[in-house]
């Protein structure tokens, strides 16, 4: 389950957000907290989550400065890389963060195919890696079909409202 508290200025977003999920085959119980800015195209420029599993809490901080780069910030220190010129940072178990190139791409608006450097965020070890994500729209109130690492190769239809929000991510969630 996701919610999140999303605060709007023109391109900008300030996203507040929870993501509590249950233990599986794959992964061990857990919950993340998060916090999100984005600058003035959409892009995001910050964001720190802390993600609790039974034993331990920790944290972690990516940021984007006015060169590109990221540093990240966790509990063995610093590192500082272009991750390939992502502007994007994509979680998994987040139907939220399609939002955020859905809605800089204006995918909900135009047809148009876009494959883009994303940060890619693996819970709940708190992985960073740079991946590539493929978004594909029909045109306006159509789905919008997304391949990136948590997807099936074939990728992942989601419906989006006229605002270029994620409103259902078969197989993972539905907005309520």
């Amino acid at each position: 389950m996701e919610s999140v508290r999303i605060q709007l200025s023109g391109n900008r977003i300030r996203a507040n957000g929870r993501i509590v999920a249950a233990a599986t085959d794959e992964h061990v119980a857990f919950g993340v907290y998060y916090d999100l800015q984005t600058d003035e195209s959409g892009a995001t420029k910050r964001l720190g989550l802390t993600v609790t599993v039974a034993e331990r809490e920790r944290q972690l901080v990516v940021a984007r400065d006015e060169e590109n780069m990221w540093l990240v910030t966790d509990a063995r220190g610093q590192s500082r890389a272009g991750y390939d010129g992502a502007l994007d940072v994509d979680m998994v178990f987040s139907p939220f963060f399609n939002t955020l190139p859905i809605r800089r791409a204006r995918l909900h608006q135009r047809a148009a195919q876009v494959t883009l450097p994303t940060i890619y965020l693996g819970l709940p070890e708190m992985t960073v890696t740079a991946a590539e994500a493929s978004y594909g729209s029909t045109g306006p109130g159509e789905g919008i079909t997304v391949r990136t690492p948590g997807t099936d190769p074939a990728g992942v239809t989601l419906a989006v409202d006229a605002d270029g929000f994620v409103i259902d991510y078969p197989g993972l969630a539905a907005r309520i």
